[in-house]
């Protein structure tokens, strides 16, 4: 464009300069060896220009048949460097593809045209083409080669670093991500993997001094920086948390000054403020996570804060934790829970229902039976609530990479990656496997009699049916008699007085006088048990069946 545009600047002054003689006429004599020679001023002006003009073309076509060998040469040197190109960019694709046949065919077509220290990319596509045909250590050497190249270093040094992850030497890939992170801070997979291998050895103050510097450089943005610095300060804290409570406490904080959700923070800061006999502050901090969003461990620790309570001000402390977050099924189980401490049945009873309906995990109705154990000690009734434990989801735990923790952890214990735990239902639920029939349920019971002999204290259903044993004889002349159901076992009704209506038989009155609900929603339980003679009730009659 700008050479366009001196053309036209310059065929435009030629243009005025004639235009300008041709409204001054005149004439130009010259004597030369004698002779005179006359002619008109624009004549003269038209031979110079004319000259010039011959001059410049004479010295182009010299120039161009002097540099002719060498233009010649240029041309087929910049056509095979093309050609390399191409064929190196086919390699690349073809290697990032998976077709080693191509990008090997393609290696070898790019050397011959490409000389390696002119393009370090040759280097990159004999690494790529050695991996996908599985020769690793020719792939290592290379990747070697490139880490001693200042050109090259960085590249070189991330692909030892994910050869060594490959391999499962941690220790290699820690040193080669500390190396890449010396000489070039600015990479953040470098900086990232290097807090991740600091944080998985337990090295916090190394770890925290490195995230400072990736977020002065930009490598890590602000929110991510402060999520993982919390998390940081939270590991630290629980460290120094049996030889430094002050230390934990101040971290702690900070952490939560950071993230104030973050639960493991949270907990961390009220233990330390609990050693310190600040009760007061290390409920506050509790209360606050809580009405964020309730968590198990935060009710656990809130309604345990003091040590000299008893049941009764724990009940007190899970009912103020129920006001801060009401219709909250965790609440309803954390007064489940200090209720049946406190001997406290029939509130035990109706939370733990109520936190069933709201949320039916497994841990509710394991609960249900253990107040089922302590209210009315009724077999049938503790196996419902165990098949419904069964079926139901499992409970929220801490999962990171497929795995659960019954505690929060820094780092995965799989991957070794920072913050990788979360609060969430484990991938791998019972209820996706049992069906959801009774009977299968029933069945699974069955199949499991240490599972109902840890949660009821009883024998074994098997041991007791052998009291009452079926009798199986052969007998040719009398007819079989049909079997008689089993009917289920019903409680009493209380005799009516004469000034009220009768009670159901379905509802019972509580130790306090109050009317105990029916704990299986409406209907009967799915297995009645296994009836008590000595209880009053009538022992099924024995029944004969004919073999022959």
């Amino acid at each position: 464009m700008i050479r366009i545009l001196i053309f036209i600047l310059i065929v435009l002054g030629l243009g005025l300069g004639f235009a300008w003689l041709a409204d001054r006429p005149g004439e130009l004599s010259v004597v030369w060896q004698g002779q005179l020679i006359e002619m008109s001023l624009m004549r003269a002006a038209s031979l110079l220009i004319s000259l010039i003009a011959a001059v410049l073309i004479v010295v182009w076509l010299v120039r161009t048949i002097w540099l002719s060998p060498h233009t010649v040469t240029r041309y087929f040197r910049a056509r095979k460097r093309d050609r390399g190109y191409q064929a190196l960019s086919t390699g690349l694709i073809a290697a990032g593809a998976g077709d080693a046949n191509l990008a090997r065919k393609m290696t070898a077509r790019t050397r011959g045209l490409i000389s390696a220290d002119q393009e370090p990319l040759i280097h990159l596509l004999e690494a790529q083409t050695a991996l996908i045909e599985g020769k690793y250590d020719d792939a290592r050497r290379k990747f070697e080669l490139m880490a001693d190249d200042p050109e090259t270093r960085e590249l070189g040094l991330r692909g030892l670093y994910l050869e060594a992850k490959r391999l499962g030497a941690h220790e290699a890939a820690r040193q080669y991500a500390e190396r890449a992170a010396e000489k070039a801070p600015h990479l953040p997979w470098a900086a990232l993997a290097t807090l991740d291998s600091q944080s998985q050895a337990g090295q916090w103050d190394d770890a925290l001094r490195l995230l400072d510097q990736s977020r002065i450089a930009h490598v890590v943005d602000r929110k991510e920086a402060d999520r993982k610095k919390a998390v940081l300060l939270t590991a630290r804290a629980m460290t120094k948390l049996e030889g430094d409570v002050k230390g934990a406490r101040d971290d702690a904080l900070a952490a939560l000054k950071l993230d104030e959700h973050l639960v493991p923070a949270a907990l961390t800061a009220a233990k330390a403020l609990f050693r310190e006999d600040n009760l007061r502050k290390g409920t506050s901090i509790l209360e606050k996570n809580w009405k964020h969003e309730p968590h198990p461990d935060v009710a656990r620790l809130y309604v345990r804060a003091r040590g000299g309570d008893t049941a009764v001000d724990r009940l007190k402390r899970a009912r103020k934790l129920e006001a801060l977050k009401p219709n909250n099924a965790v609440a309803m189980a954390a007064v489940a829970e200090a209720a049946l401490e406190a001997r406290e049945l029939l509130l035990a009873r109706t939370k733990a229902e109520a936190a069933a309906r709201l949320d039916p995990t497994e841990s509710i109705f394991l609960l249900l039976a253990d107040i089922e154990e302590a209210d009315t000690g009724d077999e049938g009734r503790i196996r419902h609530w165990m098949a419904q434990a069964l079926k139901s989801p499992r409970d929220p735990a801490w999962t990171a990479d497929g795995v659960t923790s019954p505690t929060w952890l820094p780092v995965s214990p799989v991957s070794g990656r920072l913050d990788a735990f979360e609060w969430k239902a484990p991938p791998h639920t019972l209820s996706a496997t049992v069906d959801h029939d009774q009977s299968n349920a029933d069945e699974a019971i069955r199949s499991l009699p240490a599972v109902v002999e840890a949660h009821v204290h009883q024998p074994a259903p098997a041991a007791r049916r052998s009291e009452t044993p079926v009798i199986l004889e052969a007998e040719r002349e009398e007819p079989r008699p049909a079997p008689q159901p089993i009917k289920v076992a019903e409680r009493k009704a209380p005799e009516p007085v004469a000034d009220k209506p009768p009670v159901k038989a379905e509802k019972e009155e509580g130790a306090n006088g109050e009317h105990r609900p029916d704990p299986f929603f409406g209907r009967p339980p799915d297995d009645p048990g296994v009836r008590d003679p000595a209880a009053g009730e009538k022992a099924p009659e024995k029944t004969t069946f004919r073999l022959f």
